[in-house]
């Protein structure tokens, strides 16, 4: 590790083996808490490039807990995190809203490290255990639309940096690698990005995966679409810019999509926009965020048709109901 840090610290970037290689290693452990985090602060100060994200997804995957689903026709709805809004879950309740509008869903995520709730915190919060168990993931796929893969349980490398990454509280690479490490390797993704330069170095690697996606960024730095800004939306087809008053959405106020100080508070922002019972703004973001979720799914469909699908899914008690079954599945 210290001939990689040195290397670094003068302004170099790793191969893509070099960065493979330290993947692989932290997955084994080999490295204490101040070399991680020294090497995690590095990508603070520069952008990663291609190679070295490239290094990185293949030794997670290369290491990871794999998981056999029958999910061909499932897709992921995941932010990197890293935006510093502290948002309430609007993909995770996005994730509900598409299950209820009769898609099915495997999503990768984790507890919060830059932000106070992250998916994981808010699905534990309603008592959900996680599992590795394929039989019961296959089961609550099958019967609520969407099953939960709680990073840690499939890949050591995550598990390895989560005290550090929590300890550190800012945005680093693994922000980055979440999305792309997904242990079922679904074929569609809903990605939402921090930055433009991010959005287009996904845009590079996704064109080389074979995945239907979808990757979206708010032009106010939202790594969502957030209705409170116009937002980019590139996908396998091309990229465009929206406006929200374009797509049938009004403007949202920043402060309506505040997910609060605490995970309970987080939580219960999340229990009211699968209820019906929250503002206008926060269900919107969710509902937009389904739309494209469900765009991404059927590329045929029109987008105010894909928005009528959300929107009834939520105002039905549809998307209630998918996450209500989910909780009843996973929480033993």
């Amino acid at each position: 590790m210290k001939e990689l840090l040195y290397k670094m610290f003068g302004h170099k970037s790793l191969s893509k083996e070099e960065a493979k290689q330290v993947l692989l290693n932290i997955s084994d452990g080999r490295y204490n808490d101040s070399q991680l985090s020294a090497f995690m602060t590095v990508f603070l100060m520069r952008s990663i490039t291609t190679e070295e994200l490239a290094g990185f997804r293949e030794a997670i995957l290369e290491r990871r807990v794999v998981v056999d689903l029958d999910c061909h026709d499932a897709i992921d709805i995941v932010g990197t995190g890293g935006d510093g809004k502290n948002t309430f879950n609007i993909s995770t309740a996005a994730c509900f809203v598409v299950a209820g509008a009769g898609y099915r869903v495997v999503k990768h995520g984790n507890y919060g490290a830059s932000s106070v709730s992250g998916a994981s915190n808010v699905l534990e919060q309603h008592g959900v255990k996680f599992t590795g168990h394929s039989g019961r993931l296959q089961q609550s796929l099958e019967e609520s639309g969407v099953a939960y893969l709680h990073a840690p349980f499939f890949s050591p490398a995550l598990k390895s940096v989560g005290p550090v990454r929590r300890a550190l509280g800012v945005r680093t690479f693994f922000n980055m690698l979440g999305p792309l490490v997904n242990p079922v390797l679904p074929r569609y993704q809903l990605l939402g990005v921090y930055n433009l330069k991010l959005a287009r170095l996904y845009n590079y690697m996704y064109q080389q995966s074979g995945v239907n996606y979808t990757i979206v960024h708010s032009l106010d730095g939202y790594d969502e679409v957030s209705l409170t800004s116009p937002f980019k939306a590139l996908n396998n087809r091309g990229e465009g810019i929206y406006l929200p008053e374009e797509i049938g959405f009004g403007r949202v106020a920043e402060e309506e999509l505040s997910g609060g100080n605490t995970v309970t508070e987080a939580a219960a922002i999340f229990d009211q926009v699968l209820a019906n019972e929250a503002t206008r703004g926060q269900e919107d973001c969710v509902i937009a965020n389904a739309a494209f979720a469900i765009r991404t799914l059927r590329p045929g469909i029109a987008l105010p048709d894909a928005i009528a699908e959300a929107s009834e899914a939520l105002e039905s008690g549809r998307a209630l109901r998918a996450f209500r079954k989910f909780v009843e599945l996973n929480e033993k």
